[in-house]
């Protein structure tokens, strides 16, 4: 049964929001008891395919992945005056809003490590929950060497409309490379209570180093991305 519908979710055949059928129509269709028929909706709710709530029943769930291009990041036209997440929500039609808490910390040794860091040296991270059409979408959590933004834009509580990138270039630190990891994993409870996450969706954690012309790393962002709502592209060109 779990397999039948699995396939009609990918196929097509059931589109997103569509209803399933109730647990008795299952019933009665495969011949199984309600126990065998939770036990296979189960697996496809932890498997991120549908939905379940007491009052609603089974939905399949809405896909709409938001396409993004980290290559293009350090791409920015000199007018473009938001920072590239943004645009990409804009140009598809969609409303973009975020929170940003900033903070002065010691990070945690990963970060401090891929910025260089002394033991006595600090960050400013700037961390962002970030909306699509009012709905969470994903973190983004950047830190920044106090030493290099201190008294900047950077340190302080708003938004940056033209994006951090380009106050980093106005301070002599523009990025000239930056290093991407992305792996996947299930999410933290606290990373689940903030995104609003679906039981059964896992994320994309992207992590991007940024460097200065002297090699110097300038930025550690760390981006947290569900899975069911992102498309990430790399476009690769040898001519």
């Amino acid at each position: 049964m779990a397999t039948e519908l699995r396939q009609a979710i990918y196929s097509g055949r059931l589109q997103p929001g569509d209803p399933l059928p109730t647990e008795a129509e299952l019933q009665d269709r495969y011949g199984v008891s309600r126990n065998t028929i939770r036990l296979a909706l189960a697996e496809l709710v932890n498997e991120g395919l549908i939905t379940r709530s007491p009052k609603r029943g089974s939905h399949v769930r809405e896909r709409r992945a938001l396409l993004m291009h980290p290559q293009r990041e350090l791409r920015q036209p000199a007018g473009q005056r938001q920072e590239a997440f943004a645009t990409a929500v804009h140009a598809e039609g969609r409303t973009f809003s975020q929170e940003i808490t900033v903070r002065i910390v010691r990070p945690e040794d990963e970060i401090a490590s891929r910025l260089e860091l002394g033991e006595d040296d600090v960050a400013v991270v700037r961390e962002r929950l970030r909306f699509v059409d009012g709905q969470p979408y994903n973190t983004n959590d950047s830190y920044f060497p106090r030493s290099l933004v201190a008294g900047s834009e950077i340190e302080g509580p708003g938004d940056i409309k033209r994006g951090a990138n380009r106050v980093l270039e106005e301070l002599g630190h523009k990025q000239v490379r930056v290093v991407d990891d992305i792996w996947s994993r299930m999410p933290t409870q606290q990373e689940a209570e903030r995104l609003r996450l679906d039981p059964g969706t896992p994320v994309l954690v992207h992590v991007r180093v940024g460097y200065d012309s002297a090699d110097t790393p300038v930025r550690v962002a760390v981006s947290v991305l569900p899975a069911d709502k992102h498309l990430i592209r790399y476009e690769l060109d040898g001519r």
